[in-house]
């Protein structure tokens, strides 16, 4: 997978509304732009985690992939707890504060792309994502 195009075609077709029956997980587009992709993810649970896909363009030449999820606002939890306990559950995301929020952030070069370098950091974002939101922030507001 080399091109935001290809990989965009590839969320449409498995996103467009999808179930993982081994975890119970529903998958679906909520909004699609040019540049960016909205799936929510829905849990057994009742709960959900939405999870932002973008393209970035580096220095205007190498395209790029972030996937992205919101916990939740920075100025209600413990940043330094919250950093230790994503320290204990993930090794592909980082934590970064984006205007007013904590979102969990992992990047990608779109060339020579495997798409299992794609799809498995997305669950993971999510499944992190929801359980740090659970952990330090209670409601599934994101």
């Amino acid at each position: 997978m080399a091109t935001w195009e290809d990989l965009a075609a590839f969320v449409r077709a498995e996103y467009a509304v999808a179930e993982d029956v081994d975890t119970e997980t529903e998958y679906r587009i909520i909004e699609d732009g040019d540049d960016e992709i909205r799936v929510l993810v829905e849990y057994e649970d009742d709960r959900s985690q939405i999870v932002i896909i973008y393209r970035e363009r580096l220095d205007g030449r190498e395209d790029w992939v972030q996937v992205v999820s919101v916990i939740g606002r920075a100025a209600d939890v413990d940043l330094q707890k919250l950093l230790w306990e994503l320290g204990q559950v993930s090794v592909v995301c980082g934590a970064v504060i984006m205007g007013d929020h904590v979102l969990l952030r992992h990047s990608v070069p779109l060339l020579n792309l495997d798409i299992n370098e794609f799809t498995d950091p997305l669950n993971f974002i999510a499944e992190t994502a929801d359980h740090l939101e659970e952990m330090f922030f209670r409601d599934d507001d994101h």
